[in-house]
């Protein structure tokens, strides 16, 4: 298996610089490592910019309703355990009209890796405040400033029953590749979220925005201490933004 089997005839439509492209990259690299073809690996996603990977890789794939790749996934990897099941969803995707499955996902600790692409914005549908807007920000739906406080993915996933919680930015390819396939060999909810730029609409959260602001957490962090991993989550926004490992048991 090599790159060029992976890919599809298609030409990606997302914007130059978009953080999809190295997450696409990430993603073959961990297939071609661990060699996921149709025989083993089904692909899923939901609706929104993120969606479009599936049309870009040569895997068995489906895309559902808007919000709703986490029950689809449950059911295709409850039919047959020993396929690898990826999820893949966007802030909005996951948390917005996707929020509930997400919350008893974790709780059922489900066997699946779900992949969070975290733009910040609704970008597919040209820029409006999604979940993870930062309070105060002005898009299309919110011209005078967003006033809701953003969710934390990976607190909601730490507090509700995920096993395995992590936070990557899709410029560090080979970190991202490293950790889809450690997410994929754990048993359990791996949760992997995202950090990209949206290049048209999300002018804050830029690649040199994500190079400034993130840091690796410390070698020695204890990720098997909960409360420990749930209070670094909480940094966000806060510290700099801590990227790896933040809990897993």
């Amino acid at each position: 298996m090599d790159d060029e089997s992976l890919t599809t005839p298609y030409f990606p439509t997302w914007c130059p610089g978009c953080g999809n492209f190295s997450l696409w990259s990430a993603f073959k690299n961990a297939c071609i490592k661990e060699h996921w073809d149709n025989s083993n690996t089904v692909l899923v996603a939901g609706i929104g910019c993120h969606g479009h990977i599936l049309n870009f890789i040569k895997l068995t794939s489906f895309e559902t309703l808007h919000g709703r790749p986490i029950p689809v996934a449950t059911g295709i990897k409850t039919v047959n355990p020993l396929l690898n099941v990826f999820v893949f969803t966007g802030d909005g995707d996951c948390l917005g009209e996707g929020g509930n499955h997400f919350l008893h996902a974790c709780r059922r600790n489900e066997d699946l890796t779900v992949i969070i692409h975290n733009n910040g914005v609704y970008a597919l549908t040209t820029g409006q405040t999604s979940p993870t807007s930062p309070k105060g920000y002005k898009s299309k739906s919110t011209p005078a400033g967003n006033t809701d406080a953003p969710l934390n993915p990976l607190a909601l996933a730490i507090t509700t029953g995920a096993t395995l919680v992590a936070r990557e930015y899709a410029g560090n390819i080979e970190n991202l590749t490293s950790l889809i396939i450690k997410a994929n060999n754990h048993k359990g909810l791996a949760i992997i979220e995202v950090l990209q730029p949206c290049i048209t609409f999300n002018k804050r959260f830029t690649h040199s925005f994500f190079r400034e602001n993130c840091c690796r957490l410390d070698p020695d962090f204890n990720t098997a201490n909960k409360q420990k991993a749930y209070t670094k989550s909480l940094e966000f926004g806060i510290k700099k933004m801590p990227l790896g490992i933040f809990y897993e048991v």
